[in-house]
């Protein structure tokens, strides 16, 4: 397992009548690849993020605790510049959503 890329998709939904700005991080920047990472959601919006977990040597007995978050915040009505954006962020204005990572073996009629 793990020879391949494996994609697993994240829906980011804005219920609010405002338009939200949003970032991904990981713990683990160099095994995967998230597009888009960053980005603007308008009012009742949703926005399909692919996390791409790269192809590495996997190790059963290796506990994984890869774990990404969700930061969001409300865009300010001249959000021109993200990253002054985030840098001068209150943390009372910032929500986040932390996801843990579960890595999951195929069966074997699966394999």
């Amino acid at each position: 397992p793990f020879t391949d890329v494996v994609t697993a998709n994240l829906k980011l939904k804005n219920p609010s009548d405002r338009r939200v700005c949003f970032k991904v991080k990981t713990t683990a920047p160099r095994r995967y690849c998230v597009r888009p990472n960053s980005g603007v959601i308008d009012p009742g919006a949703t926005v399909i993020i692919s996390v791409m977990l790269q192809p590495f040597d996997y190790d059963p007995n290796e506990k994984s605790k890869h774990k990404f978050m969700v930061q969001t915040i409300f865009a300010p009505s001249n959000v021109s510049d993200n990253d002054s954006l985030w840098k001068d962020a209150k943390p009372e204005d910032l929500m986040d959503s932390k996801l843990r990572c579960v890595f999951e073996m195929p069966s074997e009629n699966e394999v």
